[in-house]
């Protein structure tokens, strides 16, 4: 699963979000990847984070409440 958008306030920059199995080596567990990228390359971000798929749900509540 992957899906890229468009970085509001910039010319060509992008956030992307993927799933990612096993980031770390065999046994590790399955992440969110949230990259931003000023230059509009989704492959290399520039700032990237990884959350857990046990925390997404928390997460995703978190940033709701922000709005």
């Amino acid at each position: 699963m992957s899906k890229t958008i468009p970085l509001h306030g910039t010319k060509n920059g992008l956030i992307s979000v993927r799933k990612i199995e096993e980031p770390y080596g065999a046994g590790s567990g399955t992440v969110a990847s949230i990259g931003i990228s000023l230059a509009g390359n989704a492959e290399e971000p520039e700032w990237k984070v990884h959350i857990p798929l046990e925390n997404v749900d928390a997460v995703i509540e978190a940033l709701s409440a922000l709005k």
